[in-house]
């Protein structure tokens, strides 16, 4: 090839590179003048920060490129947040997010480790506000309350806090009724809950320690300390 062939070859590369970034440079600007981001809303939030679902948004960001699925991501990889959502406005230009938080419900010492969980299991950064008793047990405890928390989050019980931890099992509120177990709690065992839980609304405790079933707790009945209740 030569010489003035070559220039003329690199000649109609640089044009169509130049022609590629400044078609794909219009298009983003129609794009953003097309429909804007304007503005983004948080709701449901009160550990989560506003300002790093801004950060998740790339600057001029316009309603028609902004990934809804990447920001939920990328919301959610905060330990506050169990669940995102994100909404367009179309006519406004509002990006809105809505974030359901997780809670805190364990403020436990492991091994000398303060370790606080959520319902499910995730670890947070601190209390985030809750009114937890600080409880000391050990890794396989832990483990019980983790698995527990789980069982119940899939049959939708909700965990309200662990409150003691001791020789004869582990105490509990769940929504808001007394509750002891200790090792392995099936999902029956937790469906089963529910509905002894609305049969028995006087009831002082509920005792999921044996296999399969849920005990009606009264008097003579043994929490997590061993002692008799009432």
């Amino acid at each position: 090839m030569s010489g003035s062939s070559l220039r003329t070859f690199l000649r109609s590369i640089a044009i169509s590179v130049a022609a590629a970034v400044l078609t794909t440079l219009i298009v983003l600007l129609i794009t953003y003048l097309a429909a804007p981001v304007t503005g983004l809303r948080v709701e449901g939030a009160r550990m989560f920060p506003e300002t790093e679902a801004w950060n998740a948004v790339p600057e001029h960001a316009s309603l028609l490129t902004l990934n809804a699925e990447m920001l939920e991501y990328r919301v959610e990889s905060n330990p506050w947040v169990k669940g995102a959502e994100v909404s367009k406005n179309w006519d406004s230009g509002i990006v809105t997010v809505e974030v359901e938080e997780r809670r805190a419900v364990l403020d436990g010492e492991v091994n000398g480790r303060r370790i606080i969980l959520a319902a499910e299991g995730t670890e947070l950064p601190e209390l985030g506000g809750a009114d937890l008793g600080r409880v000391a047990l050990d890794e396989d405890q832990l483990g019980e309350i983790v698995e527990f928390g789980r069982v119940l989050e899939r049959d939708g019980v909700t965990l309200d806090s662990v409150d003691e931890v001791g020789p004869g099992g582990i105490e509990a509120t769940v929504e808001g009724r007394r509750v002891v177990f200790s090792g392995r709690v099936e999902g029956a065992q937790v469906r089963a809950l529910e509905d002894v839980m609305r049969r028995h609304p006087e009831a002082p405790i509920f005792d999921l320690r044996s296999t399969g079933r849920v005990v009606v707790g009264g008097p003579s009945n043994r929490g997590a300390d061993g002692e008799p209740e009432g």
